[in-house]
């Protein structure tokens, strides 16, 4: 078997041999030749962005938000935190539920995460943001009130319980 195996492997060095005579080898060939089994089974995109990608898409295809603020100032905390998500780099969504628990059960995070949502829309569209004070009723022309936003962050946790749920995802380890 051994003799098979050698010869095999001699005739493709040979094969190769020929098909390569009078080429000219440049340098960037043999950094692509070298290289072409470096990545082998391994994504060139690091871990941490694949992490924030799988949770932009969750929120982006399970949030509904009709003006985009909310999603857009999530999807922007997402990008910004790199160490909550790279402790759960193999389960990502996890770090949005404990972010989204965070937020939903302390009424200061939230108040300040609406005055950025806010903010998001007033610069979406060229107007002056209603901002809700704590303990004081909303503008009615407000669209996101301290109520509403707590609304849709506690359906998008009920939307990723029920994702992780039936999809059997590892849990947080905590």
């Amino acid at each position: 078997m051994t003799d098979q195996t050698n010869d095999g492997n001699d005739d493709y060095l040979e094969l190769r041999k020929e098909f390569l005579a009078g080429r000219q080898f440049s340098l960037a060939e043999v950094i692509g030749r070298e290289g072409g089994s470096f990545l082998k089974g391994e994504s060139p995109v690091p871990k941490l962005l694949q992490a924030k990608a799988e949770i932009n898409l969750f929120i982006d295809r399970n949030l509904v938000d009709s003006s985009g603020a909310l999603k857009a100032v999530l999807q922007i905390l997402v990008a910004t935190d790199d160490v909550d998500i790279s402790r759960q780099l193999n389960s990502p969504l996890n770090a949005l539920r404990e972010f989204l628990e965070t937020l939903i059960h302390n009424p200061q995070l939230l108040y300040e995460f609406v005055k950025q949502v806010d903010i998001k829309w007033g610069q979406f569209y060229g107007e002056r943001p209603y901002f809700q004070q704590p303990g004081q009723l909303p503008h009615p022309d407000d669209e996101y009130t301290h109520e509403s936003v707590h609304q849709q962050l506690v359906e998008l946790l009920h939307r990723l319980n029920s994702y992780l749920s039936a999809y059997r995802l590892p849990t947080s380890s905590f």
